[in-house]
């Protein structure tokens, strides 16, 4: 009995040596503890496949890579449009700017910083949502046009 309450007590002080301060929360530690994270997954079929031997492919084609490099060189700390100039600097075109906060395999998880209120992220500041890299190439691809 003696040993299983000696273990819970240093399972108790390892796990309080994790803090980030009296007021201040890790969003992530938030997120591990509900399900509540949504998870934008990749389409099914990518837009350029979708529009075959059309004479837009090659420029379609082009903007798929550049934005699957977009994607996957996106790190913790960096800032992103949302709408209105993503794969760019957020500039003064941007109606919505995120932060990557964290990023896994094949994912990127964003936090809505500002949205303007002509951009369908309005209302959704501090909001995470993680991000397949597929799913952001396909919003690369939407705005420009494919």
């Amino acid at each position: 009995m003696r040993w299983t309450w000696a273990g819970l007590v240093a399972l108790v002080a390892v796990a309080g040596c994790k803090s980030v301060g009296p007021y201040q929360r890790d969003p992530n530690d938030e997120d591990a503890l509900s399900s509540n994270v949504p998870v934008i997954r990749s389409p099914a079929q990518d837009r350029c496949a979708a529009l075959g031997n059309a004479s837009v492919r090659g420029g379609c084609d082009d903007a798929l890579y550049l934005a699957s490099e977009y994607a996957r060189r996106l790190a913790v700390g960096d800032e992103v449009c949302l709408e209105g100039g993503f794969g760019e600097e957020p500039g003064a075109a941007c109606r919505a700017r995120a932060a990557v906060i964290d990023t896994g395999p094949n994912r990127v998880k964003l936090e809505v910083r500002s949205a303007r209120p002509d951009s369908r992220w309005f209302k959704s500041e501090m909001r995470h949502a993680w991000y397949e890299e597929g799913a952001l190439v396909d919003l690369y691809l939407a705005e420009r046009g494919y």
